[in-house]
């Protein structure tokens, strides 16, 4: 989620309109093909998926077929920002993701001020969340107070980040084995609900309760696919990671539709294998009672106590894989802001051995640490929701930008159906900002005063190039 400016020592953008790839220093490529797809999937599939889907029932009025339809809707979304995110990472794939987008494609401040907004709050915040969460998951096992949710928190985080300070390769090898072990569980549970539930559930689109017009179950659908849209969200990750892949013009494109066409079939069918397994009285009186655990009450009915046990692995599990992404992917956002030269010099150092920037891995984990240690977690990484949105519609608009800044770049894969898909993309993207700023328009407000600091930085570090290219 961050971007940042171009400049000469950075990036040149030839006669021909091409952009070159940096020379000043190298990564290492050592994601694979399966670790792309692990990379998103550690990111995407968290332990959301045993409770999202109640979320996404109340909205379409315990209508479980537009619930499922809900699902298949917000996996064609993700989708079609991912395949706009593949032609860029293709044709651009270079440390920093949109960062390097959002300059190219605007200009320098734009993608410092995505850049600043992840690194202050959405990166650290992301990741003192997950860290909080993963503990706090134990408590039914193992009594746990605050601060010893917080000094487990803590040890995660320095963990991973040692990890991943010693190489892409040793954290891309943490994030294959979460993925697999994650989904064992998950597919357990998954299979023996399609093949044990003897429940046949109603897939009617019509809601049991709320309006039945057909303009009220439009606007049911669309409110429970902005719920569906949580779970799938990470999609965006893998591009800021591109200069380590094998193959990026390959690899990349094919992990992120592999990743979400995946994750939508699993997504869908899990909530279905739900509905079989769960009698849909029964579902009603779990909600009734606040109850939206629906994944583990499944697993229990299958299984008994072990399904329960299965179903916190696999929790825990999925929330440790998307720890560790995190704290893989958001560092190479920073380090493109530094070499864009708007932000600290040191950033974008890379380990002469490990090649890895590593001083904003560090610093990220110093500032997750603090947040760790702070109160009202959650109100402060809602506070970026808005402003993440803003710019992964300005990351998907970029794509009309660079196909007319940049008409003679290779891009080795394009978009499906263009200039349709994107159109469509960018006008989801946008009503989705609107629906967000109407039905909480004050954390909005808040949540840009953000990038309005950054502004701040970045004038300050403008004035200091400048005044270096003087001397």
């Amino acid at each position: 989620m961050s971007d940042i400016a171009i400049t000469t020592n950075q990036t040149v953008i030839n006669s021909n309109s091409n952009i070159s790839q940096p020379g000043a220093a190298e990564f290492k490529k050592e994601i694979s093909l399966f670790g792309g797809i692990s990379i998103l999937g550690g990111i995407m599939i968290g332990s959301g998926i045993f409770y999202l889907g109640s979320y996404v029932l109340m909205r379409t009025g315990m209508s479980m077929g537009l619930a499922l339809l809900s699902w298949v809707i917000g996996g064609i979304v993700s989708l079609l920002g991912g395949i706009c995110y593949a032609e860029l990472g293709a044709s651009d794939p270079r440390a920093g993701g949109s960062t390097v987008y959002l300059n190219n494609a605007y200009s320098p401040l734009v993608g410092f001020l995505n850049g600043f907004n992840s690194w202050l709050i959405a990166g650290p915040g992301s990741i003192a969340a997950i860290a909080i969460a993963l503990p706090s998951a134990l408590t039914n096992l193992v009594p746990l107070g605050e601060m010893q949710i917080k000094i487990i928190a803590i040890i995660l985080i320095i963990g991973l980040t040692a990890v991943n300070y010693f190489g892409v390769k040793s954290g891309s090898i943490v994030q294959n084995i979460s993925m697999v072990a994650k989904m064992i569980p998950i597919i357990i549970i998954l299979v023996l609900g399609l093949a044990m539930g003897n429940v046949s559930p109603d897939l009617s689109l019509k809601p049991v309760t709320g309006e039945t017009d057909l303009g009220s179950i439009f606007s049911m659908v669309a409110f429970a696919v902005v719920a569906t849209l949580w779970a799938y969200e990470g999609w965006t990750n893998l591009n800021t990671v591109a200069e380590e892949v094998k193959n990026p013009k390959r690899n990349l494109p094919l992990a992120i539709i592999i990743s979400i066409v995946s994750i939508t079939v699993l997504y869908t069918l899990f909530n279905y294998a739900i509905y079989k397994v769960i009698p849909f009285d029964q579902i009603e009186t779990l909600l009734a009672n606040d109850d939206f655990y629906l994944g583990t009450h499944a697993a229990k009915m299958l299984l008994g106590d072990a399904g329960g046990l299965l179903v916190m692995s696999a929790m825990v599990i999925a929330m440790f894989g998307s720890l560790n992404g995190c704290i893989l992917a958001f560092p190479r956002m920073y380090y493109a802001m530094s070499e864009g030269g708007h932000f600290f010099n040191s950033f974008k150092k890379l380990h002469p051995v490990h090649r890895v920037p590593y001083i904003p891995l560090l610093v990220q984990a110093a500032i997750s640490i603090v947040l760790v240690m702070l109160r009202d977690l959650n109100q402060l990484t809602s506070l970026v929701v808005f402003t993440g949105m803003l710019f992964n519609t300005l990351s998907v608009f970029a794509v009309f930008i660079y196909r007319r800044k940049y008409p003679d770049m290779e891009r080795p894969y394009k978009v499906f159906l263009y200039p349709f898909t994107v159109i469509v993309t960018v006008l989801i993207f946008a009503g989705l900002l609107v629906n967000t700023f109407s039905e909480d328009p004050l954390t909005s407000l808040i949540g840009l005063s953000v990038p309005a600091v950054g502004v701040l930085f970045y004038l300050y570090f403008d004035r200091r190039n400048r005044k270096i290219q003087n001397i």
